[in-house]
């Protein structure tokens, strides 16, 4: 038995090892972002003002900055947490697939349980860049999917998140085959449809977790 972290795993390495396949869509993550969603006043004017939060310095944040400042008050704001599902931060996850015991920590999950996470249906990573010494977005964000998959006994789709920077990834994991869309920037326009992604991502939740 392998023991690995999950800031061994690049895209490739997944690939190889659990013959997974990047495809260029998949249903349920276009599902995800198609989400209709009309803002209102108070949104607009909250939204506005993390962008201009991180026009003027998010280029230089830390990780725990962008986490704090953009990050946890999107998920926040955009009402996640329910007594059937939570948005849980720096929490571990560890499960064995095939020959290998894969663990790490995700830095942020949503997840059925109250106070503890249980079943797991999305996965997020954050990156100040995208060259880092600590691992790979992409594949630390989809090793983790992968994990919270085989605790859902590989019946469900899983849907995550990578961010580097003002730029956000969001992905599918269905069967063997993922996708990742496009990115959207936090510092424009955009941030209205990470927003809408969001309370999308709360509504997909509450079928999958039913």
């Amino acid at each position: 038995m392998v023991k690995s972290n999950f800031r061994e795993w690049t895209l490739d390495k997944i690939d190889d090892t659990f013959g997974l396949e990047m495809v260029r869509q998949l249903p349920v993550l276009d599902k995800l972002l198609s989400f209709e969603y009309e803002l209102d006043d108070y949104e607009k004017r909250f939204l506005n003002e993390l962008r201009e939060t991180y026009f003027l310095g998010g280029d230089d944040w830390n990780e725990a900055e962008l986490e704090n400042k953009i990050i946890s008050p999107l998920f926040v704001f955009s009402k996640i947490d329910n007594r059937k599902f939570v948005y849980f931060l720096e929490r571990e996850l560890s499960v064995v697939i095939d020959d290998y015991e894969l663990s790490g920590k995700v830095d942020g999950m949503i997840a059925t349980g109250f106070r503890n996470p249980k079943k797991p249906f999305f996965c997020m990573n954050e990156y100040k860049r995208a060259t880092d010494p600590n691992g790979d977005p992409k594949g630390q964000a989809l090793i983790a999917m992968l994990v919270a998959q085989k605790l859902n006994d590989n019946k469900k789709p899983i849907l995550g998140c990578f961010i580097v920077g003002r730029h956000w990834c969001f992905m599918a994991l269905v069967d063997k085959k993922y996708a990742i869309s496009h990115s959207f920037a936090c510092d424009d326009d955009e941030i209205y449809d990470i927003y809408r992604i969001l309370k999308s991502l709360r509504y997909q939740i509450d079928i999958l977790a039913s």
